[in-house]
């Protein structure tokens, strides 16, 4: 069977493809995070996930699915292993029992405050070998992108 899309169409897709670049980046990084945080017994998903708890109130699932770009089915899963190690807490809010409330415990206030050294320092060699790359300016095309797909 032969391809009726020329090779030249793949060639630039494959160099043009925001969507392809930003997969390959978004693996290279979580790959690189996961190592740095393993010492922790965390990956960058669990990382991210126990940041965006550490706030001064429990935070419902809502804005922290939004916050992460995930369902909130996804989220759910994400939390478990979590909860099963003490380090989040899912309890219902006092004004509304149907509403989920995330807590950060303290053993996850710990874990997170040991990993955040080493995220700190992983960030920063990632920024220091960014070449012809503006990493505030990168940030913000990728929030442009998010809020293009996102709304």
């Amino acid at each position: 069977m032969s391809s009726s899309i020329p090779f030249a169409a793949t060639l630039h897709v494959r160099d043009t493809c925001l969507c392809l670049h930003a997969q390959r980046a978004a693996r290279a990084l979580a790959r690189l995070f996961d190592e740095k945080l393993r010492p922790m017994g965390l990956t960058n998903q669990q990382f991210s996930l126990l940041m965006a708890l550490n706030r001064p109130e429990p935070p419902p699932m809502g804005p922290v699915s939004k916050l992460l770009a995930m369902d909130r089915t996804t989220l759910t899963a994400a939390l478990k292993p979590l909860e099963r190690r003490g380090l989040v807490r899912i309890q219902p809010a006092p004004a509304d029992g149907r509403t989920r409330l995330l807590v950060l415990t303290k053993a996850g206030a710990e874990v997170l405050a040991n990993a955040l050294p080493l995220w700190r320092e992983t960030h920063a060699m990632i920024e220091s070998r960014l070449q012809e790359v503006d990493p505030d300016a990168l940030r913000a095309a990728l929030v442009s992108i998010s809020n293009i797909t996102c709304n």
